[in-house]
């Protein structure tokens, strides 16, 4: 059997980057997946090629309902809920005095607040996954970023969404650990992604130069760390898992 065989995994973001690669890794690994984002189009390519029951959803989980829907349609279709990645992010950088409000809002709901819809959402069944074979644990997986550890100009509201990520994904290991639900936050480095294509001009040719100054991470690298975490044995959790490009020495 594979190491995830007759389990079920949601991964938000899923239709591009670290979403898709992670995607494709879980599925690798034998667990069905969930594909949840807002391109339709991506998410039914990605889900023919998959196979094996991969589910395409279409949905904007900044809407609660949305968020809350694409939960109830995975349990619906696929039966259960074991994995849930919290990958759906977005980095608009910048200094604060020039920077739209407006991008600051869209953080806030995008890499917090849909974050914890998608959570809430799926608690109870994830404690059930948690209490019942195949693995007699379950996981949540947070994306999060060095964003997360360390704080830099620039980049004031994306530091304020990563480190609250952070923050809430301690307690919520304080509350469930005992109950064999696991949280796992990632925190990459520089990575390739379509991140940057939402850079305001002049912002991102900063941040683009900043990764020519290096050999960057790829989607795959945190595909690997995710599917590292949920793959350990049911005594262990990894709560915590920062990685960086070599190169990268801020």
């Amino acid at each position: 059997m594979s190491e995830l065989s007759g389990t079920v995994a949601l991964v938000t973001g899923a239709s591009s980057g670290i979403g898709e690669a992670t995607a494709r890794t879980l599925a690798g690994a034998g667990a069905t997946v969930a594909l949840v984002a807002r391109r339709k189009d991506r998410l039914d390519t990605l889900a023919t090629e998959l196979g094996g029951g991969a589910l395409a959803i279409e949905a904007d989980i900044t809407d609660r309902v949305q968020a809350e829907g694409a939960v109830a349609q995975t349990v619906s279709q696929l039966g259960r809920l074991d994995i849930l990645v919290n990958n759906a992010g977005v980095m608009l950088l910048g200094p604060i005095e020039e920077a739209p409000i407006d991008e600051w809002d869209r953080m806030l709901e995008i890499n917090l607040r849909a974050a914890l819809s998608m959570t809430k959402a799926a608690l109870p069944h994830l404690l059930s996954a948690a209490d019942s074979d195949p693995r007699r644990v379950a996981d949540l997986i947070n994306i999060s970023s060095t964003a997360g550890r360390q704080v830099k100009k620039g980049s004031a509201v994306y530091n304020l969404t990563k480190h609250g990520l952070g923050a809430f994904s301690e307690s919520f290991r304080q509350e469930f650990s005992r109950r064999h639900l696991r949280v796992g936050v990632v925190e990459p480095g520089a990575v390739v992604s379509e991140l940057r294509d939402h850079l305001r001009d002049g912002v991102r040719e900063a941040n683009l130069k900043r990764l020519e100054q290096m050999e960057p991470l790829q989607p795959q690298d945190i595909a690997n760390a995710v599917h590292f975490i949920v793959t350990r044995p049911r005594h262990q959790t990894i709560n915590e898992l920062l990685i960086r490009p070599t190169e990268q020495d801020d």
